[in-house]
């Protein structure tokens, strides 16, 4: 090596030393800020993982017991029994899972297809469109009780208007959530009057951050609107679309409280709206089978567990 090289080699040591000390301040005050975030998120982090937790192990646990009249009362470790019971049961077990596939699949389906309408429909403004938009939010405002008991008073099969409106255009009575066979599809659409605003706003949501670019380009080479909408609009869309559509099928697959305004214990007189929901309810409280109860609890979280993980699947495969 030159004498210049050896001359310049301490020069060159003596300024990347400064910089080492400035930049070990820096990564220790990154290193701290780090720790103390999540120093700061561990009490709410351990008090949801504990709330979440704590009732699943719970559930687990007495679904593989005889557990009966009380929960603390006296109970025996019997495998995997209620599992087969439940499973095994063609009277009530199977048909309230086929009422709930029904019902979700019917509801969130004609949700998703008018929710998408609508939002095409605001997607453009308009004079009055906040008070469109408005109007449209206000089934979202009240509670699925109070919504089942006001539709209860307007499709009263005597003095509800719902009947008083038919008989005015020249249409029979019907008896609506008297029947046994119309229950579950006017429980249906009462649930589509009330959930379809939330898809609305979902998908307008994400058509308001979609780029007009492409469409202006299929418009320039002479696409019609439907071509727009559907090789254009609707592939841009789809990542927001299967969203929603998770988000409503995992809420729909859970209703209740509609269920059991409108029709009480057992959804009906003959389990015609009892679903998965209904039926746990009434071994939990009516009957006091705890284990039989907490297994089909069991059994319907994993089978909500399956729907999204197909629909996440189906979803990405598409957006792929």
């Amino acid at each position: 090596m030159s004498a210049t090289g050896l001359a310049t080699a301490p020069a060159d040591n003596e300024q990347r030393a400064p910089r080492g000390r400035l930049l070990q301040p820096a990564r220790s005050f990154e290193q701290a800020n780090r720790r103390l975030k999540w120093a700061m998120l561990a009490p709410a982090l351990l008090f949801v993982g504990l709330m979440i937790v704590f009732p699943l192990a719970f559930t687990a646990q007495l679904s593989v017991t005889d557990a009966f009249g009380a929960v603390n009362a006296g109970k025996e470790f019997t495998g995997l029994t209620n599992f087969t019971d439940a499973l095994g049961d063609t009277r009530r077990f199977w048909p309230a899972v086929g009422r709930t596939v029904v019902f979700t699949v019917g509801a969130v389906l004609l949700e998703t297809a008018l929710g998408l309408a609508l939002a095409m429909l605001l997607r453009r403004p308009f004079r009055g469109m906040r008070w469109v938009r408005t109007v449209l939010i206000i089934p979202l405002l009240a509670t699925p009780v109070a919504i089942g008991i006001l539709w209860l008073l307007i499709l009263d099969p005597t003095n509800g208007i719902a009947n008083h409106l038919l008989e005015a255009v020249g249409l029979p009575r019907q008896e609506f959530l008297g029947s046994v066979g119309q229950s579950l599809p006017t429980l249906m659409l009462i649930d589509v009057w009330q959930w379809t605003p939330m898809m609305t706003l979902l998908l307008l949501a994400g058509l308001t951050t979609l780029p007009e670019e492409p469409e202006e380009a299929a418009l320039v080479d002479g696409a019609g609107p439907w071509q727009r909408f559907r090789y254009v609009t609707l592939p841009m869309l789809a990542p927001t679309l299967a969203t929603a559509l998770v988000l409503r099928a995992v809420d729909a697959l859970k209703t209740f409280d509609l269920l059991y305004a409108t029709k009480g214990a057992g959804g009906g007189s003959d389990f015609e709206v009892e679903t998965l929901n209904v039926y746990a309810y009434g071994l939990t409280f009516d009957y006091q089978e705890y284990g039989l109860a907490a297994a089909v609890l069991v059994l319907f979280t994993l089978f909500i567990i399956g729907v999204v993980i197909l629909m996440r699947r189906r979803g990405g495969g598409k957006n792929a």
